[in-house]
């Protein structure tokens, strides 16, 4: 996985390509390199800064690509840094994803002679494409030569020493956007990377290239068929993308909460009637009230909002749900039936190929499929049926936090459009409207609390192990709780139903084993409550996160207390993650550690 940009016309490339790597750094960032036509390529182990510190001022050009890397093939190397160079080094790419039978065509081109320098599947693309690039073939036919031959996936953009004035683009899998500027063309796997200079782009579909020279661009399929692509325009501009004075994109993106509530909800809402309208479901309503099962499959942070929506969904519309990971769901034998069976998909990035793959799947089987991804334009916002957008705007932390909140806010939008047409009162579709509406108010309260605690996570910041316990509504949260501890601050964490604290976990309970308790004033509290004394009656330490009017009541059970204010029970895990990411954050704070970029982890997951 990595970040690729790509740029031709009349500027200086280098700049330009440094520039694009560290707005796409978030996606990778263990080595990055850049190849710069007349001028030959430079690569540097580890971060950005180090490879924009190593570029001396003659490194010019009007044509380059360059890659930032997260390994997947390969320690995080110089020399295994991207790009990479057929033998000759005459042709020079970048790669995002994977080459599934590399070991093959890599044994097959050894016998040839070639020798491999990298241990990367990237490297043998590149002498692939290398070995069809003979005398009077163009650059663009190579690449589709070699293309043809590969298993994988693939985001790839290539450069030629004998056509210096040419790039090529390649998708499989792995997303691949033009950026179409003024007499000046852009590469990007990520549109982060190019909106400082355009908005206008064209996305290229599976099995497309691209061909670019300073005078326009050709797309074409990989046999070399014409196609004419639509010039879109991106919605966000290059200030949603920086930090706006916060020490991380973390924590800015946790203080946007309340704004991205209010945008995921805005024109959404019908309060007289106690319903919800979504324009991007409207042509499938009929199709998706008739379901007799709604399949959610997401990754990650993603499954963990979908696994509240799960819970909305049966308790609003009376659909019965089953949450299925993407990266077990492709691989299960399937029962759906078409008739009665709706995938809804969950994605963030919109990229996430476990996540398409389980789209490719169910559309296989011809069930209906819809997504809630935040990135317009993205993959599987195009490879669905239908869908919702999130409108949380740009995510550039790899811990996802307001994208969750907004995920969870679109699925209680669905869950009560669904239960209004399978019998959910107007009275209680009023009243859910009325508490959603509440919510940014609310989220703005609890991030008004941070202060009281990052105190508290100050005190824990040394733990090295630690539960998360949830019931019902809170169970998913705990999941939540957990891997943002896990992933931030590396901290040995697990998320579990509370109730199953005593079919096992409860035998690692000691004065230094952590446990976090969801315990808001809801139908699960009494039972939440008791949870905590039997942690507590064997000597455990407890963090209890409640709703405000319940602190006294667990002061004298729990170690701390945080309170959120109280909403309705099942809108309570869009209000309740806020604490758990602050501190998961502040945790990681106290230790030190690089919170936007934490190890061996990206942005978007686009390999398996």
């Amino acid at each position: 996985m990595c970040g690729v940009i790509g740029y031709i016309g009349p500027r200086n490339a280098t700049p330009i390509l440094i520039e694009g790597l560290r707005a796409l750094e978030y996606r990778g960032y263990d080595s990055a390199g850049v190849f710069v036509a007349g001028r030959g390529a430079l690569k540097r182990s580890g971060k950005v800064s180090e490879l924009a510190d190593a570029i001396p001022e003659d490194f010019t050009g009007t044509c380059g690509i360059a890659h930032t890397r997260w390994a997947t093939h390969g320690a995080p190397t110089e020399t295994n840094a991207h790009p990479h160079c057929d033998p000759t080094g005459t042709v020079w790419i970048i790669h995002n994803g994977i080459i599934e039978n590399y070991a093959d065509i890599k044994a097959a081109l050894e016998k040839d002679g070639v020798i491999f320098k990298s241990e990367t599947d990237t490297e043998v693309l590149a002498a692939l494409i290398g070995k069809k690039y003979t005398e009077g073939v163009l650059l663009e036919d190579a690449v589709c030569g070699a293309l043809k031959e590969v298993r994988g996936t693939y985001g790839l953009a290539a450069a030629s020493v004998r056509e210096p004035e040419k790039l090529v683009a390649a998708r499989l899998s792995s997303p691949v956007m033009l950026g179409i500027g003024k007499d000046e063309y852009y590469i990007a796997s990520d549109a982060s990377a190019i909106l400082k200079h355009t908005r206008d782009v064209i996305y290229l579909e599976d099995g497309e290239v691209a061909t670019l020279t300073r005078e326009g661009y050709e797309i074409s399929t990989l046999s070399r068929t014409p196609l004419d692509k639509k010039v879109e325009t991106l919605e966000w501009d290059v200030e949603s993308a920086q930090k706006k004075g916060y020490d991380h994109f973390m924590m800015k993106e946790m203080m946007e909460i309340p704004e991205t509530i209010e945008n995921t909800l805005r024109g959404r809402l019908l309060p007289k009637e106690g319903d919800v309208k979504l324009g991007g479901l409207r042509d499938v309503l009929p199709q998706i009230r008739s379901a007799k099962r709604i399949m959610i499959t997401a990754c990650g942070s993603a499954s963990y909002a979908g696994r509240v929506g799960e819970l909305l969904l049966e308790e609003f519309a009376g659909i019965p749900v089953e949450v299925e990971l993407g990266s077990e769901l492709r691989y299960r034998r399937h029962t759906m039936d078409p008739k009665e069976t709706v995938l809804l998909a969950i994605s963030q990035s919109g990229e996430t190929l476990d996540t398409i793959e389980a789209i490719r799947e169910a559309k296989r089987h011809g069930v209906l499929t819809l997504g809630v991804v935040n990135v317009v334009g993205s993959s599987i916002a195009r490879e669905t049926t239908a869908g919702v957008y999130n409108h949380a705007g740009p995510e550039i932390s790899v811990a996802s936090t307001k994208a969750v909140i907004s995920q969870m806010t679109v699925l209680a939008l669905i869950s009560i459009l669904l239960g209004r047409q399978n019998g959910l009162s107007s009275t209680d579709g009023e009243h859910l409207v009325s508490e959603l509406q509440k919510l940014p108010d609310l989220a703005r309260t609890i991030l008004s609390r941070r202060e009281s605690i990052q105190a508290i996570a100050k005190k824990y910041a040394k733990v090295q192990n630690a539960f998360f316990l949830g019931r019902k509504f809170q169970c998913p949260i705990a999941y939540e709780g957990a891997i943002k501890l896990k992933e931030i601050a590396y901290i040995h964490a697990e998320g579990y139903a509370a109730g199953e604290m005593k079919h096992g976990p409860i035998a690692l309970i000691e004065p230094s084993f952590l446990s976090v308790v969801l315990v808001p004033d809801d139908s699960m509290y009494e039972k939440s409550k008791s949870n905590i004394q039997e942690i507590r009656a064997r000597g455990g330490t407890v963090i209890a996160i409640t709703t405000d009017g319940k602190e006294d009541d667990l002061k004298g059970l729990a170690d701390d207390v945080i309170s959120v204010p109280n909403v309705h029970e099942a809108l309570l895990p869009i209000l309740t993650t806020i604490p758990v990411q602050l501190f998961a954050y502040y945790v990681a704070l106290e230790r030190g550690l690089n919170i936007d970029m934490p190890r061996n982890l990206a942005k978007s997951v686009t390999v398996e």
